[in-house]
């Protein structure tokens, strides 16, 4: 009887060896990195490249950075764009996932000039991609705006949709022959707070409560008339799809109450819910609470009507399923609550319309980055709750990362630890029915990373900034992906053996 009894307990123990190992990502699931061009490419003018509003910000006032950087040269793929590929070769990645600088194919931002010099960098960066079997994954709009638009309004202009609609139109026709995944616009909430309603990103508009309604109206209009140009005059002879990119933390309600629990609700409407509900939802337009209580404030606050616009019915319509994927940027989770841990805010803003408070438990590991921290279940909580929300959309995961310091080194076990808690969280989604096809390292290589410079370090691979070369050298994290791209399995014993990268030419 105890053989039999140990006997059994080996073959439970065979069994749940078996499942762990079969919980495997499908083989036709994207796995990739994700860069942006002002972080990455340098050159800034390069031939006969137009300023962005970051060229703009970041040498008329240095001190606005951290380190008092800016990313004119930064990893300087500009020059170096043969080295990158090498690297996504090294990976094996299926996907990369990376964005065009608007002023460096169009100069003036307008459609009247476009650069010979810059649609050569992008056709030589997109051909040797292909030429390796690797998906190329293109950002229209990745924060860079031609400083010439943003002289003429930039995204609080009402000819805005209309100079992106040209942008993107030249776009699809020099690339969509070999582009067949475009994301029109990363993280709409950041644009339009942090750029218009606030100072934390370039350009610094800072018109408190007013800002980024408006700034969210043109970009979602903006948004679907490139995607309805797509649709119609490109997607029939190149085949490709078109989504958009909006960054989806999760917001989770600090107790059971009821009011917390519409505290959250009111957080994800005021973070995300002003991109994703007039694309993505049955009604289309704005959130209904989050607009009824700013039409609330606006009154309370002397204002003749809300500060936030409406959509007329035709252009809900319009706007309103004009997108083939949602594109999800997730780092963080949060604890709302409708009372406690509340900050001061300018009154108005949008942080003030929402009026709530947010919690971090202490338990949950944090970054270099204040922002980011590591808590239980956090991609699974997001994209389940956008499943159930907007029936079923096809997500990809277009950016995922952790954050060292840049003294941190190569052996990076907190960014470890953190993937495989992400993607162990992405394969619960999949096995609650989300919809996911893809997940995209953040990121490649170190970088420029906007208001910290390079006091913080996101890259799978090392940048030497203090060599002209900008050295890349591969850290810890990136044999580890490797290696879960290579078997689509997840396994937290693996370590590699060594820290030398090479190609698998099988891939």
């Amino acid at each position: 009887m105890k053989l039999f009894v140990v006997i059994s307990l080996f073959l439970v123990g065979c069994s749940a060896l078996t499942t762990k190992q079969e919980r495997r990502f499908p083989d036709d699931f994207l796995f990739g990195t994700a860069t942006a061009a002002y972080q990455i490419e340098g050159g800034w003018n390069a031939d006969d490249k137009g300023e962005s509003i970051w060229d703009r910000m970041t040498h008329s006032n240095p001190t606005v950075i951290k380190d008092l950087s800016n990313g004119d040269i930064t990893s300087d793929t500009y020059n170096n764009y043969k080295r990158d590929v090498e690297m996504m070769r090294e990976l094996g990645l299926d996907a990369y996932r990376f964005s065009l600088s608007w002023s460096r194919i169009l100069p003036n931002g307008l459609a009247n000039k476009v650069s010979e010099a810059g649609v050569a960098f992008y056709n030589n960066y997109i051909d040797e991609m292909l030429k390796y079997g690797i998906t190329p994954m293109v950002t229209l709009y990745h924060w860079d705006l031609p400083q010439k638009l943003q002289d003429l309004g930039g995204f609080m202009s009402p000819l805005f949709p209309e100079w992106y609609e040209d942008y993107a139109r030249i776009v699809f026709e020099l690339f969509g022959d070999r582009v067949k995944h475009w994301i029109t616009f990363n993280e709409p909430r950041e644009i339009c707070y942090e750029g218009y309603d606030w100072i934390s990103k370039a350009p610094q508009v800072n018109a408190t409560g007013i800002g980024v309604y408006r700034c969210a109206k043109n970009l979602v209009m903006a948004h679907a008339r490139a995607y309805h140009a797509y649709k119609n005059d490109f997607a029939p002879s190149q085949g490709g799809v078109c989504g958009i990119t909006i960054s989806v933390n999760w917001f989770g309600p600090k107790t059971d109450s009821e009011e917390d629990q519409f505290a959250a609700e009111l957080k994800r409407q005021g973070e995300w819910g002003l991109f994703a509900e007039p694309i993505f939802s049955e009604d289309g337009g704005f959130p209904k609470e989050l607009s009824e209580k700013v039409a609330q404030k606006s009154i309370e606050q002397g204002y003749p009507r809300s500060r936030m616009p409406e959509f007329t019915d035709d252009e809900k319509a319009f706007v309103k399923g004009s997108a083939d994927f949602f594109g999800v940027n997730h780092y963080s989770s949060f604890l709302i609550s409708a009372t406690e841990d509340k900050e001061e805010y300018v009154v108005p803003s949008l942080y003030d319309d929402v009026d709530v408070g947010s919690y971090v438990p202490g338990d949950w590991p944090t970054a270099a980055s204040s922002w980011l921290n590591k808590a239980p279940d956090s991609i699974l909580n997001a994209l389940t709750h956008l499943k159930n929300k907007y029936n079923s959309p096809v997500i990809y995961i277009t950016e995922n990362g952790w954050s060292t310091s840049p003294g941190d080194g190569l052996v990076d076990d907190d960014r470890i630890s953190y993937y495989r808690a992400s993607l162990e969280s992405a394969l619960d989604a999949l096995d609650a029915g989300v919809n996911l096809k893809g997940y995209m390292a953040w990121s490649l290589m170190d970088n420029f990373e906007w208001m910290e410079g390079f006091t913080e370090r996101f890259g799978l691979y090392h940048v030497d900034f203090e060599d002209p070369a900008r050295t890349r050298t591969p850290r810890k994290s990136a044999f580890v992906y490797k290696q879960i791209i290579k078997t689509r399995v997840i396994d937290h014993e693996y370590e590699p053996s060594s820290m030398t990268m090479t190609i698998d030419e099988g891939h």
